[in-house]
């Protein structure tokens, strides 16, 4: 049923116009719940969950609720597992476990951001089936870019094809990633292994506008501490179908239903990835 979704009429997933109606709900929610909130949104209308880097505001469960609504009408038998719906009710995040096709939304992706009233947030939306991300989109609406992949049929930013490449030699890597103080002693101290020699590291910001870059070729690598899978489903098969590939302190790919070992990373060329976590891993000792 999901793979039937998927495909064109010819087999060919970007002419499918499910594929298209997928990107017109995603803008459609972006339009009617984001936007008329940015740099708009009242004191009340902003909510701490578990600290002060954790934001929730009015937007975000609005535009999860009109998205719920759109895309389980799309994929009739379809379920959604979305940030705001598993921080109401965590036994939703076992449907990324089950046989339904799976939705995954993260509405407003770099809340932080959003609540500043900077432009580097994004909506993302992955579908998963068994486990496996079959196809995502990443939205910044107000950038008004729209990246879109499918599993075996590459990566489109705007329609035209994007591939990550590969860094050029002897220029320091960019990394991004998760602030080191809020984090395990573990998980901090691998991440305090990409201050290197030959390294450039920052802390990241929205999750799904970073593996963006990375698919680009504009960010060689990010490497983050959790594994909400609303964050990184949709990026990570960016990443994959634009040529890169990620890996867990373990060495083995990332799992969207969770249980991997963190820190992990994600970057432009398996070269990368490996240069990436064989730091994270030194650091972790």
């Amino acid at each position: 049923m999901t793979e039937e979704f998927l495909s064109g009429t010819t087999g060919d997933p970007w002419e499918s116009a499910n594929l298209a109606l997928v990107e017109e709900a995603v803008r459609k929610a972006a339009a009617a719940e984001i936007m008329p909130r940015f740099r708009q949104l009242a004191v009340h209308e902003i909510v701490e969950k578990n600290g002060p880097h954790d934001l929730v505001t009015v937007a975000d469960r609005r535009a999860e609720e009109h998205l719920t609504a759109s895309l389980t009408a799309l994929l009739p038998g379809s379920v959604v597992v979305g940030e705001e719906a598993v921080h109401a009710d965590p036994a939703v995040y076992e449907a990324l476990r089950g046989d339904a096709p799976v939705w995954i939304v993260d509405p407003v992706d770099g809340t932080r951001q959003f609540v500043h009233g900077d432009p580097g947030f994004c909506t993302l939306v992955a579908l998963a089936l068994r486990g496996e991300v079959l196809a995502s989109w990443t939205y910044a609406p107000a950038l008004d870019e729209m990246a879109v992949a499918v599993r075996g049929h590459g990566a489109r930013v705007d329609g035209t094809g994007i591939r990550s490449g590969t860094p050029e030699p002897g220029r320091f890597l960019q990394v991004a990633m998760s602030h080191p103080d809020f984090t395990t002693p573990q998980e901090k101290r691998a991440l305090l292994a990409l201050r290197a020699e030959g390294v450039h590291s920052r802390p990241c910001g929205s999750a799904g506008l970073e593996y963006l870059a990375v698919a680009r070729g504009e960010l060689d690598a990010v490497a983050f501490s959790w594994e909400n899978a609303w964050d990184h489903a949709a990026g990570l098969l960016l990443v994959e179908e634009a040529g890169g590939t990620d890996l867990t302190l373990t060495g083995d790919r990332f799992r969207v239903a969770g249980g991997n070992a963190l820190p992990f990373t994600a970057a432009r060329d398996a070269a990368t990835a490996r240069f990436v976590h064989e730091l994270l891993a030194s650091g972790a000792e």
